[in-house]
């Protein structure tokens, strides 16, 4: 699985990591998207934007003047790569620099959480309020300073931040029982019109999951389905949030970004596809890649039709903060089960198991996920901690060291300036 699907919810699994991706990195090759672009090629080089129509390469500056005429972009990112968000927040700059209104469409809030983005644009929480009062590390649980900047530069420059996600709950209902099976109440926070009819779009989704994934590639085919239409309810209620914010909200030059997974965004089968139901104003795609895959193999070139815009990224071979390295779900008693153990983590060097039930965290109760994802903030490479854990009828105390893994020798190789070696 690509870097930009570890750590996320991924459909209600609540994924934070997973199996590696292959050097081909197959995925940004697949010949799916636009028909006049899908069997072209276009290079990835580090710092550079290449415009996958014309195969002219930008600045950010040129990139914000060749969005003029756009009013919703979708910017691509993983989850904890600083590298994307330095990206992100340099596109938001560039676009206020050249007078446009800038609205900011977010993936990490539900709709149902939007007060407390407009109080802090609005200046009444101090920083560390608003993480606590907003419940960051429940709605997202990705480190804060991922994202700090752009933030702070919302609030500086009163950009407004609009929550565009469905609550984690309907989605994940939708997952287990499909759309005909919601009740009223669950179907009233998506849209009524989904589509789910994409070949490509399954293709794509799949594309996704290596096949030594065992949790999902031993899925059944009702699981993949059910798997699927969730991603397409994400795809549909972050793009309807995103096109009736910028209605309700934005000038008539306004330009809505939405900052999102790079899974939703690829080859315009997600949020954009589905946000052609409501919007026929201009949209674009811009997803920043980095130049080596997770094996350290050089990415020379994408297809053209992955994306709009691509901008080359340097790789990054460790998130620039530690995460335990396993997925949980919440029981019917409340309670972290672990699902999922990921290879080469700490949870794995610790001796986490698929079915260990947290109970603390250095002897503080846990009560549910935020409680584990605001003790993950605070830890950082070199640290070391303590969770307990039941295992059956036995209480254990686990031992987990936080250290980044010794680069490959490939890895060692010094990184090309440009796609051209």
């Amino acid at each position: 699985m690509p870097k930009f699907l570890r750590s996320l919810p991924v459909l209600a699994l609540a994924i934070t990591a997973a199996t590696r991706l292959g050097a081909e990195a197959r995925y940004l090759h697949l010949e799916i998207g636009d028909p006049e672009r899908r069997n072209q090629t276009v290079p990835l080089a580090i710092d550079t934007i290449v415009d996958s129509r014309s195969g002219e390469t930008l600045t950010p500056a040129e990139l914000a003047v060749r969005l003029a005429e756009t009013r919703i972009v979708f910017v691509g990112e993983s989850h904890t790569s600083i590298e994307f968000h330095n990206a992100q927040l340099r596109l938001i700059q560039e676009l206020h620099r050249a007078g446009r209104e800038v609205l900011i469409g977010l993936e990490m809030y539900p709709y149902t959480r939007q007060q407390p983005l407009d109080d802090w644009t609005a200046g009444h929480y101090t920083e560390e309020g608003f993480v606590a009062l907003s419940h960051w590390y429940d709605n997202w649980g990705y480190h804060w300073n991922y994202y700090r900047e752009i933030f702070d530069f919302a609030r500086r420059n009163q950009l407004q931040m609009l929550a565009v996600n469905a609550p984690r709950k309907v989605v994940s209902e939708v997952r287990k029982k499909g759309f005909e099976n919601l009740t009223e109440e669950e179907a009233a926070h998506i849209p009524a019109d989904i589509d789910t009819d994409s070949a490509e779009h399954r293709q794509l989704f799949k594309s996704y999951f290596d096949e030594e994934d065992i949790l999902h590639f031993g899925m059944s085919d009702e699981q993949w389905e059910g798997m699927f239409k969730a991603q397409c309810t994400w795809d549909a209620t972050m793009g309807f949030n995103s096109v009736r914010g910028l209605e309700a909200r934005g000038g008539e030059d306004a330009i809505m970004v939405v900052l999102i997974g790079s899974g939703h965004v690829a080859y315009g089968l997600g949020i954009e596809r589905q946000s052609a139901q409501w919007f026929d104003g201009q949209m674009a795609s811009v997803i920043p890649t980095p130049v080596r895959d997770d094996e350290g193999e050089l990415i020379a070139e994408v297809q053209a039709s992955y994306a709009d815009f691509v901008w080359g990224l340097p790789a990054e071979t460790e998130a620039l903060y530690p995460s335990l390295g396993l997925s949980t779900k919440t029981t019917d008693d409340g309670e972290l089960e672990v699902i999922l153990v990921s290879e080469e983590t700490a949870a794995e060097r610790a001796g986490f198991a698929t079915g260990d039930v947290l109970l603390a965290v250095d002897g503080h109760p846990l009560a549910g996920k935020e409680d584990l994802a605001t003790a993950q903030s605070h830890w950082r490479w070199g640290d070391a901690t303590r969770l307990s854990v039941r295992r059956g009828e036995e209480t254990l105390e686990l031992a987990v060291e936080f250290k980044r893994r010794e680069p490959d020798e490939s890895a060692l190789d010094h990184a090309p300036d440009s796609a051209e070696e």
